[in-house]
């Protein structure tokens, strides 16, 4: 018999979006990926990187990611040794459950929000504890002083895409007396960050990621902006190759490109709230979102009805079965033609 751990026989393990093998048959927009191209910059420093007959990917990359730091603490204004690069978001988010709830001990995270947290913490043997949202999408019953090691904020939250002001944020960190992480995947297309809490809490960590809104989800490139001895904290358990050369060479070229970066984020959020404004005309209801996708209820309230006949006319969204969100759909934000052939599906659909 193989002496697997118990708690890695039980799980399920996370289920991501929906990945055709024929990308190009669908309107993809299920999985939150930027509908433009990353910067020419990127392409270029990668064709660059590799050479004419590739001979750089033969050694190693630098293992401290250190270029990469400098760009991107002098871009959000932290000394690089507040920050530390990832193999995506989801690595730090790994290793921080990993670098602070032993197993049996407890992280916690609103439900609904990013269901690998759960995945993250079952695989290192620690408790999970979810909260739900009230009303007023705060979170509800948290206690007056949480105690877990470790409390997650998906900011702006996914799947609903509502933000939070950063005076809540802060009061979080206030009754956190373990570390409260922000995850800020979509951050940039709510054009607000708690950044400076970082500075204000010891334990406060921000982890952003590269994959949205700069078009390099392909890469899989993150990091995470935390006080240094938390940052050393994490790059003793990292890989320490955790990020190639290529990766590299892309995520700098991408935070030096601001220019582009801005135009895809102001297009994006344009085709976002005109969207959501066409959507409310054909009677759905939407939730004011901060991210690139919306979360939106038809008036029957039957999301499964909806996704199956967006499905037969090769557009992919997200449903979930979570009886918390079946009743409604999330769909990311493509283009304005893309989005233009959504609507009249919808309406076909009714």
């Amino acid at each position: 018999m193989i002496p697997l751990r118990p708690n890695i026989a039980a799980m399920a393990g996370y289920v991501p979006g929906f990945q055709p093998e024929d990308e190009s048959a669908y309107i993809k927009l299920n999985t939150n990926e930027n509908c433009y191209p990353p910067s020419p910059k990127v392409v270029k420093a990668i064709l660059d990187e590799l050479g004419t007959d590739g001979s750089s990917l033969r050694r190693y990359p630098s293992a401290s990611s250190g270029k990469l730091r400098e760009v991107a603490g002098r871009l959000y204004g932290f000394d690089p040794s507040w920050v530390i690069m990832a193999n995506g978001s989801d690595e730090v988010l790994n290793n921080l459950i990993r670098a602070f709830a032993s197993e049996g001990e407890e992280i916690a995270y609103v439900h609904p929000s990013y269901s690998y947290y759960a995945t993250l913490a079952e695989v290192q043997g620690a408790n999970v504890r979810t909260y739900r949202f009230s009303e007023d999408f705060r979170v509800a019953d948290f206690p007056e002083v949480y105690t877990g090691k470790i409390f997650f904020l998906t900011t702006p939250n996914a799947p609903l895409g509502v933000g939070f002001p950063l005076s809540y944020i802060e009061e979080l960190a206030r009754r956190c007396s373990g570390m409260l992480v922000l995850d800020e995947t979509y951050a940039d297309f709510a054009g607000t960050t708690a950044l400076e809490l970082v500075k204000k809490h010891e334990n406060v960590v921000v982890t952003r990621t590269l994959s949205k809104s700069y078009s390099l989800a392909g890469m899989r490139l993150g990091f995470a902006i935390a006080r240094p001895e938390v940052i050393s904290a994490l790059d003793k358990i990292r890989d320490h190759y955790n990020l190639d050369r290529l990766a590299q060479a892309a995520c700098v070229a991408a935070l030096e490109d601001q220019d582009y970066f801005l135009e895809c984020i102001r297009k994006v959020r344009e085709t976002r709230d005109w969207f959501t404004t066409e959507l409310r005309g054909l009677g759905y209801a939407v939730i004011e979102s901060k991210g690139n996708y919306v979360f939106v209820m038809p008036p029957d309230a039957d999301g499964r009805r909806v996704y199956d006949g967006l499905f037969q006319r090769k557009i992919l969204v997200r449903h979930f079965s979570d009886p918390l969100l079946v009743h409604g759909l999330r769909i990311s934000i493509g283009t304005r033609e893309e989005m233009e052939k959504t609507l009249e599906a919808l309406g076909e659909i009714g």
